[in-house]
């Protein structure tokens, strides 16, 4: 059954408690984890483009836009606890090395590279080398690229497994290109998963799992109509739940696939074959 993750990233729009409220909304909906992401704003970025105009709800440029989406340690301590209460377990992908080593302080079963940040092997050697369970994002990507990627994971001996995934916000449905889960799973011979940037719909999600995704990761908010480039393509509560209960029932309508005759055919076979 598919382990599945809510991926808050940074729809809380630095706000713990919208932060508390999407982990309650997801532990409602049935969801196996939670995600976030962390950055260096001065390692990710250049100089330049944090000083380009931008207006948003911390200031007039991208740099006061993009610490303003930020949590620190006092904010992740408070998640980290606020989790554990509600008994669903919490990571984050980070997008530089200090940000990595600042997540290593907390007890995180997983790890995430984002499909960003696929060909920072220096980034990935630091997160193998924790020997995590570690989700890698595809989107964007070649199988070169992918493949340069999974070496650095089996090279320290690191459990991995790929998420199928296009990096448009929203991905149009006609570019899901779903059937690379299979493409990766035997070009690789690992387990696939399926991260998710459609918009209201959750069709790939299912159709996700029914290809035999080991993981569904999907963004998640209050209201898509809320500050944020990720918020369109996220799920609401409602649209979360369904997900997850939609997902949950591929296994058992997919069956064994032994052909049989189950007891409650049984009276309409007397009823309509009359030869029996």
């Amino acid at each position: 059954m598919p382990f599945i993750i809510g991926e808050i990233g940074i729809n809380h729009n630095g706000d713990i408690d919208i932060a508390k409220k999407l982990i309650d909304m997801a532990k409602k909906s049935g969801c196996d984890a939670v995600k976030f992401q962390k950055r260096t704003i001065d390692k990710v970025y250049l100089k330049e483009i944090l000083e380009t105009p931008r207006e948003s709800p911390w200031g007039k440029t991208t740099r006061e836009q993009k610490l303003g989406l930020e949590f620190e340690k006092e904010e992740f301590d408070i998640i980290d606890k606020y989790c554990k209460g509600k008994k669903i377990e919490w990571y984050a992908s980070s997008w530089d090395i200090d940000s990595q080593i600042f997540l290593q302080q907390y007890d995180l079963k997983h790890n995430k590279i984002a499909s960003a940040m696929l060909t920072n092997i220096p980034l990935l050697e630091v997160v193998a080398k924790e020997g995590k369970h570690t989700f890698i994002g595809t989107g964007m990507s070649n199988l070169d690229q992918i493949r340069s990627a999974v070496e650095v994971f089996q090279k320290y001996n690191c459990s991995f497994e790929l998420m199928h995934s296009n990096s448009s916000y929203p991905m149009l449905l006609e570019e899901a290109n779903l059937q690379c889960i299979v493409t990766l799973r035997n070009e690789f011979n690992c387990d696939v998963g399926y991260s998710g940037h459609e918009t209201v719909s959750y069709l790939c999600c299912v159709v996700a799992a029914t290809l035999g995704a080991t993981s569904i990761e999907r963004h998640i908010t209050l209201d898509r109509s809320m500050y944020g480039s990720d918020q369109s393509a996220s799920l609401e509560q409602v649209g979360l739940e369904r997900m997850v209960k939609n997902v949950r029932q591929v296994q058992m309508v997919l069956g064994d696939g032994v052909k049989r005759i189950y007891d409650s055919e049984v009276p309409a076979m007397k009823k309509l074959r009359v030869n029996i």
